[in-house]
């Protein structure tokens, strides 16, 4: 799944990169927004680009709350989406075709691993690793799903099957978020059947950091 995030992007950066405009409210200006590592809570605001007005960056509430909820604590069950069951959850199927580009500069998954450094789905040791999408660095954008409740436009990141790079880190599990190679943003937001952009339909590279790399597997030699 995908619960942490770098979404350290100012105004100035979301409109040079992604050419639109923003419109954050509140965060006008070049504020930074919801920073490294940011935990899926609804109160971490994040830019995304939804499909009635792909022209302009606007905040959403991470954790899509659907027309029934009572109020907000129902986000911390909407965090992520998974894409190849949107169509029989009651909180996603109304917002399969409201699509957003959730912009990020990268997400964190753990490996697990054994007391002695390898690989173990069900080990105790995590390895965090730093993951984005391999163009040069620059931030992306992941598939989302949206609803407006109360005024306030809240939104999930859609998870597939994870991909070979992903299935070795995310070990435990075995998921990853939808990452969408720019050529794919319109599509994305224009109502393309979303099974079309689950693993492994649809496939992205991406890259990697070992943010601890002292816990690397042991070896004899």
């Amino acid at each position: 799944m995908c619960y942490y995030v770098d979404s350290k992007l100012t105004a100035k950066e979301v409109r040079e990169i992604f050419n639109v405009e923003t419109d954050f409210g509140q965060w006008k200006g070049e504020k930074m927004l919801a920073g490294f590592r940011a935990k899926g809570t609804f109160d971490k605001p994040m830019p995304i680009i939804t499909d009635e007005n792909p022209d302009t960056a606007v905040i959403g509430d991470w954790g899509l709350l659907p027309f029934f909820s009572k109020d907000r604590t129902f986000q911390k069950n909407t965090l992520n989406a998974v894409i190849e069951e949107l169509e029989i959850k009651n909180s996603y199927k109304n917002s399969i075709n409201k699509r957003c580009l959730v912009l990020v500069n990268g997400f964190y998954e753990w490996r697990s691993l054994d007391k002695f450094g390898n690989p173990d789905p069900e080990g105790k040791v995590k390895q965090l690793h730093r993951i984005q999408l391999d163009n040069g660095d620059k931030p992306f954008a992941m598939a989302g799903i949206y609803s407006v409740w109360n005024n306030i436009t809240t939104f999930s990141i859609c998870t597939t099957k994870a991909n070979t790079l992903m299935a070795d880190i995310h070990n435990s599990k075995k998921r990853m978020p939808v990452v969408l190679n720019e050529r794919d943003h319109s599509r994305w937001l224009n109502d393309t059947n979303y099974l079309e952009f689950a693993h492994p339909n649809y496939d992205v590279n991406l890259v990697l950091e070992n943010l601890e790399p002292e816990k690397t597997p042991n070896t004899l030699f």
